[in-house]
């Protein structure tokens, strides 16, 4: 009988003791360092990507209207590759998962550039296909991040990884505007060089990484079917408001670059306010755990809400510089608040033996959502209206039904929470 009440005391002691929480948040702070850093080099070829190719796609593509194909193609591979990515990190640990993003993101930088110097479309929308592997394995930095964090740490873990995107956000419009023209004359190939040579040098920061590799046991749970994840309102709730978060994100900053360009400012406008824009995004992630430790996530997702409808509503303002920064930086936060308290919600929501299922089916969700939206911002900003500031309109407006299903999704799990 001593030894079954002793041997717990390690996970769960008995009395108020935060040793074992700070030897453990230890080896999370540790992890959560390497992962910043991959945040912030690795995570430096988001931003090249979303600032390229849409304008490499309009010297491609066969169709205007098919401009921004590229970028809905990157969502598309994240969509399609984070099931996989998942179940891969579930059976072989995080640091696989992320080895093999980092060799998705260096093939299809490679395949970019090559589709770029031979003037291929194909090869380029390839290119970004394979670039969705990178971004559905970044996507789980910030759920590796929580893995050995306490639930007292876990959100400022999540928005710390998150805060790496900052000097990302710095590094990639600098990479543009530094490498754009090394490859001439042909257009933006030596940026596409530049970022396979990211993903070559940022690889070897996963093996700092310590974190324990799931080990199921045959008589282990098997955790709830996904039928049954999905009739949960704390699952459920988190998922959409993500969801919504980054699709309306990409929806508007896929066509902010020619968007600025068509309303006849430089691609140097552009690059610089697609920098305000991620920085934005990344920021305030210093302080979102903080926020969500004191007001709750449900508050802090409703903020970000709130914040994407200002930018929609700025962006309708006008088309001047001053109309494009504003929306964007507010494009930025509503992300940042959005998506990182939907992310803390739900990492606190499921068994652990639930977690790849979980989280491989909330990235696919989001990143299909996203490829919708990206397909969308193309279509709406070359082929709605004819002129560049009617279809700039025309995708700020499409945010609204969006914002409405994901309010009305909080508000409903507001309401009926005190109940449950």
């Amino acid at each position: 009988m001593t030894d079954m009440s002793e041997r717990p005391a390690p996970e769960k002691p008995l009395v108020a003791d935060a040793a074992p929480e700070a030897v453990d948040d230890r080896r999370a702070r540790r992890n959560v360092l390497a992962l910043v850093a991959a945040q912030a080099i690795l995570g430096a070829q988001m931003p090249v990507n979303f600032i390229l190719g849409g304008l490499a796609g309009q010297i491609l593509a066969p169709d205007k209207c098919l401009a921004t194909l590229p970028i809905s193609l990157i969502v598309l591979g994240s969509m399609l590759s984070a099931p996989a990515i998942s179940g891969l990190m579930g059976r072989r640990g995080r640091r696989v998962g992320f080895l093999t993003g980092a060799a998705g993101g260096a093939a299809g930088a490679t395949l970019c550039a090559l589709g770029l110097m031979f003037d291929s479309f194909a090869l380029f929308l390839a290119g970004a296909l394979c670039t969705g592997v990178y971004m559905s394995a970044q996507g789980f930095y910030r759920f590796a991040a929580a893995d050995t964090a306490s639930d007292a740490f876990r959100p400022k873990a999540i928005s710390w990884v998150m805060a790496g995107g900052l000097a990302a956000a710095i590094l990639g419009p600098q990479l543009v505007k530094l490498t754009a023209d090394a490859m001439a004359p042909v257009p933006f190939a030596g940026a596409y060089a530049a970022v396979a040579a990211l993903n070559i040098l940022g690889a070897p920061l996963f093996l700092l990484l310590d974190i324990p590799r799931p080990r199921p046991r045959a008589d282990a749970p098997r955790g709830r079917p996904i039928g049954a994840l999905l009739r949960d309102p704390r699952i459920l709730t988190p998922m959409i408001c993500a969801m919504v978060s980054y699709a309306l994100m990409n929806l508007v900053m896929t066509s902010t670059p020619l968007a600025v360009v068509g309303c006849g400012f430089g691609a140097s406008d552009a690059a610089d306010i697609v920098s305000a824009h991620v920085l934005a995004m990344f920021a305030p992630s210093f302080f979102t755990g903080a926020l969500i430790a004191r007001f709750g996530e449900t508050r802090i997702i409703a903020l970000g809400l709130l914040l994407l409808a200002g930018a929609g509503a700025a962006a309708l303002a006008g088309v001047e510089l001053s109309n494009f920064y504003l929306a964007l930086v507010l494009l930025g936060l509503g992300w940042n608040f959005g998506y990182i308290g939907a992310t803390s919600m739900l990492a606190g929501a499921h068994a652990p033996e639930e977690r790849a299922r979980v989280q491989g089916l909330n990235d696919f969700a989001v990143f299909g959502m996203v490829t919708l939206a990206s397909l969308a911002s193309g279509g709406l900003m070359n082929c709605v209206g004819g002129d560049p500031q009617t279809g700039w309109s025309a995708v700020n407006l499409a945010m609204i039904p969006f914002l409405t299903l994901a309010g009305g999704a909080l508000i409903w799990f507001a309401l009926r929470r005190p109940a449950a």
